[in-house]
């Protein structure tokens, strides 16, 4: 297999397009045989010497027969290795200068669905059969022009065992379907609307299904159903309801109808991503679309929504306008998460959603912008494209797209919106396609914006301040600064938007900016959005009656990290009073990240001062508990201390013991102080209230199993050890009587990291057990709870879950529940020393050996398996060493994957 580098400078259009596929898939145990008859069409705009040969992608492929125009051809007339099929249409033909050449091309293939454990083509998930061809799997079902500007009008014709595949289903609408004389039975569909094989879709199983119904804003019925295993009709109906909450949404906000007159979902449980948007029949990994309360948490509810709502939203941003190569992947994927972003936060709590994509960002994007695997969101070279489904191609992608939105207002960007699907229409496009339609209806100049596609890394901004109280003016100078990343070490500036409001004593402050003349049908002059452009910009506030605390991005308006130091008071003050949400929570967690910088410093044995630094802290917390009018999902965020990969990313260089003793310290203290006010809130909840997925009660459950674990943490650590009888009881009570997923875990995991609740904790795990072993997705979350647990014995404890029944290591929803949570989640594991304090190497060797294993029968996963190593640059020398020397014990294997090979040279 190549490990050629492909380069976004080299792209060229085919020289030939395809007008219509035909397939016929032909289901049989052990191997099954493909049919295609493509309908070419020469493109106009290749020269002549790029008409010489067609050459068709294919990987994994028994080849049978080929014909051209129905002529048979023989070996001698093609050429044929491990990626490709060429054919030489100017000798087979000879008219390669007619402008209008067309010819049919038939190609007969063999495939082994059983054996393809990589689950990228077509393969075989326990009973049915199913399909994942994004990016390039469409290559291991036939040959084909793989790559996402080759749009065709797909027929595709499905064979098999009638009683063992009752059901058969592929894109569009179904157009035939009728039995055959030899027990086999043979359906028929048609997509009307062109696409590129990576939208294409089959499955072939015997599955139930859940039907309703959705009228479109024109009138039009459409029939929905998702399509499951027997045993999981009853965890459908959530899937359902968000499926027509997000075309209503779709309709509503974006003007979007549906197209087709049926849309499908099938359920998976082997399958490498979340969901697939395949037109008109999406393909879900079971973990995305299967909700019931007693077996799913609240956050998996919320992901059903945001995942069912993001491959439906693909059907226009992504579809019917796709990207024109895979260069531009962030123009479907970037675009369809700030939309499902939106809808959450529509369906939810908007600050909630704000939060929790931020944090992501912030602990996970940062980091990948900040280490050898940077990359642009627009890169410029891959050698594997799987590999470039990253955070820095959805997250940060839909961070740019929601500073497009921040920049225009929502009523110019769905104007744009709509200009950019109305002109783009079955088209396969570029990002400047994008911007150029926000371009064109604003009438605003983006060139410079273009730099957040082009370049790598995350920009910096350093904010300084002066105020003169004489002449009333209050002075901010940013200067904006992007870290070298592995293409490029010189940044041009970026255009970055800034939500800003002052605020004084008594609230926000009227903002008048020196050189603006103030908007008067502004109705609120007490906030505003400055565009930076240039490496340093000086604003100057008049007319400001004190010194003001700035807010600086609220809403976090642009991906940047900010370096400006402001003191305890002043962020109590925004913590308390500011109006945006992000903003209050932002300010408090720089509350606490300040505090465990400080403990850092002092000595572990220094009490007295730690009690100093951590006092204030927690008395603020203490005060915010007694608020009675405050939102409950805010409190519950506020308490959750930034996680160990968040600080981590924060520090050049990381001394792992201290910065978890230091966060684990104000975690103590806080629970300490707060206690009384944390057992009242536990107390007052209705444990017996009848479960609903929805904002208000998410927000309480989060903020009384919040509680919980602080409880359990003070009782734990001996700081009221009178308490621990109560405390353990009540969350065993909670566990034993929980009616619910999420009380049900949150109670097994507060047992679970309190040393002296370990028998319990013991034995509620083989309860358990015994309650679900018979649901795959419940184990999962059992195997995770135990793979994050902090215990010297952690990775002891995963060596023997990978034996357990439960676990599957060809599942990849096992693999990231068990392996990824520990390697990825469990860092105080991962990163343990031995018992003399020494780094050991044992996690990283074991993680090797996993991705080693995992390379040769899932490269995707195995991949993603291995970027807790890419990290050792946050780490110290013994570390750091330890660390590249098990990516070289990676990259010194010869058989590597090219998805794994790429990881590890660009790591090292």
């Amino acid at each position: 297999m190549s490990n050629k580098t492909i380069y976004l400078k080299d792209y060229r259009a085919p020289a030939y397009w395809i007008d219509r596929t035909d397939l016929y898939v032909d289901l049989h145990d052990g191997q099954s045989k493909v049919s295609s008859r493509l309908s070419m069409q020469v493109n106009p705009d290749a020269s002549i010497e790029e008409r010489q040969q067609l050459q068709l992608h294919g990987r994994e492929l028994v080849l049978e027969s080929v014909e051209l125009d129905g002529k048979p051809l023989t070996e001698s007339d093609y050429e044929i290795d491990d990626e490709y099929l060429t054919l030489p249409i100017g000798r087979l033909l000879g008219e390669v200068e007619n402008d209008e050449l067309c010819f049919d091309l038939t190609i007969v293939t063999l495939i082994e669905p059983e054996k393809n454990t990589s689950l990228e083509g077509l393969y075989r998930s326990s009973s049915m059969y199913c399909t994942q061809c994004e990016a390039e799997g469409f290559r291991k079902i036939t040959y084909y022009l793989d790559r996402p500007d080759v749009m065709s009008e797909f027929f595709t014709s499905i064979e098999a065992d009638a009683n063992r595949y009752p059901v058969m289903l592929s894109n569009g609408n179904k157009i035939e379907d009728k039995q055959l004389d030899n027990g086999r039975r043979l359906v028929r569909w048609h997509d009307p609307f062109k696409k590129p094989a990576y939208l294409f879709a089959l499955v072939a199983g015997d599955l139930e299904c859940v039907e309703d119904h959705f009228v479109t804003m024109t009138g039009r019925e459409i029939l929905l159903q998702i399509f499951v295993e027997a045993k999981d009709l009853d965890k459908c109906q959530h899937a359902m309801e968000s499926l027509k909450n997000s075309m209503r949404w779709d309709e509503e906000v974006y003007g979007r109808e549906y197209d087709l007159d049926i849309f499908m979902i099938v359920a998976v449980d082997d399958f490498n991503m979340g969901a697939m948007e395949n037109k008109g029949l999406n393909i879900f990994n079971t973990s995305c679309v299967l909700a019931k309360a007693e077996t799913t948490t609240d956050a998996g509810f919320q992901r059903v929504e945001g995942v069912v709502a993001h491959e439906y939203f693909h059907n226009w941003s992504g579809n019917r306008v796709t990207c024109r190569d895979w260069f531009q992947l962030s123009l479907k994927e970037g675009f369809t998460v700030f939309r499902d972003a939106q809808f959450s936060s529509d369906m939810g709590s908007e600050t909630v959603k704000r939060v929790e994509d931020v944090s992501l960002l912030r602990s996970a994007q940062f980091a990948e912008d900040g280490g050898p695997l940077a990359h642009a969101v627009r890169p410029a070279s891959f050698i594997e494209i799987s590999n470039f489904y990253t955070l820095t191609i959805y997250e940060k992608g839909a961070e740019i797209v929601r500073m497009l939105h921040t920049l225009l207002g929502a009523e110019t960007f769905r104007k744009g919106s709509d200009l950019y699907f109305h002109r783009h229409d079955g088209q396969a496009v570029t990002v400047e396609d994008f911007v150029a339609a926000m371009a064109d209806v604003s009438g605003r100049d983006f060139s410079q914006f273009m730099n957040w596609y082009r370049q790598a890394g995350t920009p910096e901004l350093t904010i300084s301040e002066e105020y003169d109280e004489d002449a009333r003016e209050y002075r901010v100078t940013i200067e904006q600064y992007c870290r070298p990343t592995p293409e490029s070490s010189e940044k041009a500036p970026y255009h970055i938007p800034l939500n800003i409001s002052l605020w004084g004593e008594a609230g926000a402050l009227a903002i008048r900016l020196k050189g603006q003349e103030p908007d008067f049908e502004t109705e609120d002059n007490t906030q505003t959005i400055i565009e930076l452009h240039d490496q340093r910009t000086e604003l100057c506030f008049m007319d400001v009656p004190e010194r003001p605390v700035f807010s600086f991005l609220r809403g976090f308006s642009a991906p940047v990290k900010v370096h400006f130091k402001r003191d305890n008071d002043q962020l109590l003050r925004l913590m308390r009073n500011e109006s945006d949400g992000f903003s209050r929570w932002d300010a408090c967690q720089q509350l606490l990240l300040n505090a465990i910088a400080e403990l850092e410093t002092v000595a572990s044995n220094d009490v007295s001062e730690q009690a100093h630094i951590c006092e204030p802290i927690a008395e603020a917390f203490w005060a915010l508990l007694q608020d009675e009018t405050a939102d409950p999902a805010m409190i519950a965020l506020m308490l959750s201390l930034p996680s160990l990969t968040y600080l981590i990313e924060l520090r050049n260089e990381v001394q792992l013991g201290k910065l978890d003793r230091a966060r684990e310290t104000l975690r103590l203290a806080i629970a300490n102080r707060c206690f009384d006010v944390l057992w009242n809130i536990y107390q007052d909840y209705d444990h017996n209230i009848e479960y609903k997925p929805e904002a208000e009660q998410i927000a309480m459950r989060s903020l009384k199993n919040t509680a919980l674990a602080y409880l359990m943490l003070a009782v734990d650590q001996g700081m009221r050890q009178g308490e621990r009888g109560r405390v353990l009881e009540a969350c065993a009570a909670q566990y034993e009587q929980a009616n619910n997923m999420t009380d049900q875990l949150a109670a097994l995991q507060a047992m679970l990291n309190a040393e002296y609740a370990a028998e319990r904790a013991d034995t509620a795990l083989e309860a358990f057990y015994d309650q679900w072993q018979s649901e795959a997705l419940v184990m999962n979350l059992w195997l995770q709870v135990q793979a994050v647990r902090r215990s010297p014995n952690a990775l002891s404890q995963v060596r023997t879950l990978k034996n357990h029944p439960a676990f599957d290591s060809n599942n990849p929803n096992k693999i990231r529940s068990l392996i990824g949570a520990f390697c990825g989640q469990n860092l105080t594991a991962f990163h343990a020393s031995d018992s003399e304090g020494v780094a050991s190497s044992e996690a990283y060797d074991f993680l090797a050996s996993e991705v080693l294993n995992l390379d040769q029968r899932n490269p995707q996963i195995a991949a993603r398996l291995l970027v807790p190593l890419t990290r050792w640059h946050k780490f110290s020398g013994e570390r750091q060493a330890l660390m590249k020397k098990a990516l070289q014990n990676i990259a010194n294997q010869k058989t590597l994957s090219k998805d794994v090979r790429e990881l590890v040279e660009k790591s090292l």
